[in-house]
This record gives C-alpha cells, sequence and structure tokens, in this order.
C-alpha cells in the first residue's frame, strides 16, 4: 500500500489540510493519507503548541469518516524534537510491506537541505503542494519531487489561533466538529 505521511503540528489541524490530504488520495497514487502529528517540530517553538494528546484527537475528531484518511502517533514515542528521516526509518521497519511517500508544502522546498539526513529522505517520493510566496528550487526538478496540482490554500493555524484569542469566528477554517471541540475545552486561549 502506498502511505502519505502528511507531517505537521496540527495545532490545530485546519479545513487546507484536509482538501490537501484529500487531493493527494484522490488524485494522486497514493493509497492512503497518514497525518503524522509531531509533538515537537525541530523548527518551531513548543511554548505555542496545544499538548499532543490533544491534537491527536482533533485530527482524529476531523477525520473519523474518511477512510482515505488515518491519524499516526508514532512521533509520540520517539525522542524529541522529531526528525522525518528517523520517523522513515521506524515506520519502514515496522510495516515493511507500504511503500511511504512523504506529503509537504511547496515552501518546505527552500530549505529542505536543513532538514536532519535530507538526502536519505530524497530516497522516498515528495509530493509537493503548491504554497503562496514559494520560491523556485533546484529540488523542483529532483526525479524524486512530484508537483501535484491542487489549490493555493492560504489558512494558517497561527491565524485560526490569533481569531480564537480575538473571540472571533473560525467557522469554515476548521472543521465543524473541531471547533465545538476547541470551543467547549477553550483550547488556545
Amino acid at each position: 500500500m502506498k502511505i502519505g505521511l502528511f507531517f505537521g503540528s496540527f495545532n490545530p489541524i485546519h479545513i487546507g489540510h484536509l482538501i490537501i490530504a484529500n487531493i493527494m488520495a484522490e488524485t494522486t497514487d497514493i493509497d492512503k493519507v497518514w497525518f503524522v502529528v509531531s509533538p515537537q517540530n525541530p523548527f518551531k517553538k513548543r511554548n505555542t503548541l496545544l499538548p499532543e494528546f490533544d491534537r491527536l484527537d482533533l485530527v482524529r475528531q476531523a477525520i473519523f469518516d474518511d477512510y482515505n484518511m488515518d491519524v499516526c502517533d508514532v512521533e509520540f514515542h520517539m525522542p524529541q524534537p522529531s526528525y522525518t528521516v528517523d520517523t522513515l526509518a521506524y515506520l519502514m521497519d515496522k510495516h515493511p510491506k507500504n511503500e511511504f511517500k512523504l506529503i509537504i508544502g511547496e515552501d518546505n522546498l527552500s530549505h529542505f537541505h536543513k532538514w536532519k539526513n535530507y538526502e536519505q529522505i530524497l530516497n522516498h517520493q515528495l509530493y509537493v503542494y503548491p504554497r503562496p510566496n514559494a520560491h523556485y528550487t533546484e529540488l523542483h526538478n529532483h526525479a524524486q519531487v512530484k508537483m501535484v496540482n491542487s489549490p493555493m490554500i492560504d489558512i494558517s493555524a497561527t491565524f485560526i489561533r490569533k481569531c480564537i484569542k480575538n473571540n472571533q469566528s473560525i467557522k469554515y477554517l476548521v472543521p465543524e466538529v473541531v471547533e465545538e471541540l476547541i470551543l467547549s475545552k477553550g483550547f488556545y486561549r
């Protein structure tokens, strides 16, 4: 089975994430998209993150009825911060019958060389979706980089968190069930 790994903090998961995951599952050779919730991204500050189990639950609730998607907590059991290359090695060892692909935003290509052992990651195909303000890099032409035609979505979790802090609506930015959980539990206040 071809699994598209969609890594992220998902702080919180939003409609943009779900649209991209659905495009990958429906228009590429990926059979299933796994949302890999990262407890600690090495490029992000921890103090801005909701606890990982809360973020995992938000993702689980957002995709609960979609057979093309699943949630993965593998990085919860690994040293932090999490590195994609280590997670890939672990998943390949635990699921040798699966073929893993990475789903990343085009904006990541400009600093992909800063990722731990990025050359090793390039042994896996990267499915890249367009992002605003992304710059062309040499990686755009790499044999393992596949540009996927999808809408350019400029929704950010940072914007959503600011809306919540300012008591502004997040309706239509996140799935209804996610909005209900965020509001009922007082997340991001």
